[in-house]
């Protein structure tokens, strides 16, 4: 027997993509993704029996500096203007403790696939005061960008570089019960 799986999508509303790199090997710079959108399946309230995709702008890159901002677009990163957009596709959740969870699934940035590994928390489920039933995560992880062709860098006169590799992501999202 089989069980109906739940459709949830995004509340953008109430989500948020987040990252930060290390700047000059003294400071991380943050940012974030601001128009994206993604879908989770369960199978009752069992997140690990279903799948999670997001479709995350590519030109939505923000990080409060104008001129940063279009670098990022430009083809030394993102290319925006050939790639639209950054997916990822789940490969599996599996419970690690309580409410912790490990999602493993494949990234693509500018045509290139990878695995990832993010750590999830389950924040739970509950019902707004309009009866809508929404679900919470907390997912983190680290990446290094140049899995992914993001090579651009300059040397540092003091030795390093001006940007690191590797990249944290974070993200806060809250899915609504379809």
């Amino acid at each position: 027997m089989s069980t109906t799986k739940t459709k949830w999508v995004l509340d953008p509303t109430h989500s948020e993509i987040l990252f930060k790199v290390k700047h000059l090997m003294i400071t991380n710079v943050k940012g974030e993704f601001r128009n994206f959108s993604a879908t989770a399946e369960s199978e009752g309230n069992d997140f690990t029996k279903g799948l999670v995709t997001v479709n995350i702008k590519a030109d939505s890159i923000f990080t409060n500096n104008t001129d940063r901002d279009n670098h990022l677009k430009s083809a030394d990163f993102f290319d925006v203007d050939n790639f639209e957009e950054l997916t990822f596709k789940s490969v599996s959740l599996t419970r690690k403790g309580d409410d912790e969870h490990q999602l493993k699934g494949i990234l693509t940035i500018k045509g290139v696939a990878k695995e990832v590994v993010l750590n999830v928390d389950f924040g739970g489920i509950n019902k707004d005061p309009w009866g809508n039933e929404k679900a919470g995560f907390s997912v983190s992880g680290k990446i290094n960008r140049k899995d992914w062709g993001l090579n651009w860098n300059a040397a540092l006169e003091t030795g390093g570089v001006l940007v690191s590799d590797e990249v944290t992501v974070s993200a806060e999202v809250q899915f609504v019960k379809q």
